[in-house]
């Protein structure tokens, strides 16, 4: 249960990553067919449904969204309780 306990565990800080270099991306001037707006692509498929959650429930602030700090902020709260529940098994 241990091993599967580090799996999930990383598995939750691999999906923060990717929230996290989505936002960095959203930042940088994409060109249509470039690398950037192919990566930028691919990680707001890995992204955009669980940030969607949090986009419909926290209203945007002057334009700057604060769904993906929120995202992270449950997710940072939810891996432990995780965790702890594979290790009760």
């Amino acid at each position: 249960m241990l091993s599967l306990a580090r799996a999930v565990s990383t598995l939750f800080e691999i999906y923060e990553f990717i929230i996290l270099a989505w936002c960095i991306l959203s930042w940088i001037p994409r060109t249509p067919g470039g690398f950037v707006d192919d990566l930028s692509q691919v990680l707001s498929r890995l992204v955009m449904p669980y940030l969607g959650v949090f986009r419909r429930i926290i209203p945007s602030f002057g334009g700057i969204d604060f769904s993906p700090v929120v995202a992270i902020l449950a997710l940072s709260i939810l891996q432990p309780l995780v965790v702890r529940l594979i290790l009760m098994l």
